[in-house]
């Protein structure tokens, strides 16, 4: 593989990896301050595609459409919340797990109702067309480029609000220990309200970031839901900072692997047979890595440290 290849897919890497981390962000703190299994986080990146899809149509402009959707996404994770999600709290997770895939099909199918089967294609906004020059001869899409610089953004605010702000203490103490921050006086479900639409937010925002270069079609939230799960696994459950590094982690591994192994499996094999088994070996890399480093580390990478 060629260096300018190799930097492609890096660059490529890096980019899958900050939308990762938008939706494992939600999922980590949903998760860590709740204990609450919520299998429809997926759905709710696909709903923010959707919005910002259909948004931008309706206004011709791709900025409008995103400012129009995240506070729609926002609206939608309350609703959610409000109508299904609350109700589960105390349950166990079986009963979560069952609540949320319920959900996950039921948003499917009102999708498929709503916007129909086809997949919606999003333009990239005029400013954020065309490529960068990264390295002589080598050009990159400047859309991608402005991606990875929006989610470090983001991730830069997420710390700042989770390290520094009042809302951010209760969050961590709520990740180290709920019952006790509900006995100290704090409005438990008012908190699990704000982090859950938050964390909506947060997955409507990757969806419309991911609208321009992938397809926005109905299940597209499932695939990225795996991931994110494995990303919160990897980097330790309820840690901001964890996800941020698993899902450069995870982004990297998947999208460099698929690249890299059928060209190291040629060493060995016939071409066609190395297309296979490379294939087959990429998409398992995420997963051998998330076994090796829970061998290790067991509570992940930065694990939030209980009381």
């Amino acid at each position: 593989m060629s260096l300018q290849l190799l930097l492609v897919q890096f660059l490529n890497g890096l980019q899958f990896g900050v939308l990762l981390f938008l939706v494992a962000a939600g999922l980590t703190l949903v998760f860590g301050v709740m204990d609450f299994i919520n299998l429809a986080h997926g759905v709710q990146y696909m709903l923010g595609a959707y919005l910002g899809a259909t948004f931008a149509a309706a206004t011709g402009s791709f900025w409008l459409g995103l400012l129009l959707a995240l506070p729609a996404a926002l609206a939608l994770g309350l609703v959610l919340e409000f109508l299904v999600f609350r109700h589960f709290y105390e349950r166990d997770h079986l009963s979560q797990v069952l609540a949320t895939f319920g959900v996950i099909l039921f948003l499917n199918q009102a999708v498929k109702a709503i916007w129909g089967t086809a997949p919606l294609q999003v333009p990239i906004p005029a400013l954020l067309s065309g490529g960068i020059e990264v390295m002589p001869g080598l050009q990159y899409p400047v859309f991608r480029l402005a991606i990875i610089a929006a989610g470090l953004a983001t991730a830069l605010l997420l710390w700042v609000l989770v390290e520094r702000t009042r809302v951010g203490m209760l969050v961590r103490a709520g990740a180290t220990n709920a019952p006790m921050v509900a006995a100290l006086g704090v409005d438990i479900r008012r908190l699990f309200m704000v982090v859950f639409g938050f964390g909506a937010m947060l997955a409507g925002f990757a969806g419309v970031m991911a609208g321009p270069i992938f397809s926005v079609e109905p299940g597209m939230g499932d695939t990225v839901l795996i991931l994110a799960f494995v990303v919160i696994v990897i980097g330790g459950i309820g840690s901001i900072r964890g996800a941020f590094v698993a899902a450069l982690l995870v982004g990297l591994i998947d999208t460099v692997g698929k690249s890299l192994m059928p060209d190291l499996m040629r060493l060995f094999l016939d071409p066609s047979a190395a297309r296979q088994a490379g294939a087959a070996l990429a998409s398992m890399l995420i997963y051998i890595a998330m076994a090796a480093i829970l061998a290790i580390r067991p509570a992940g990478l930065f694990p939030v440290r209980a009381a």
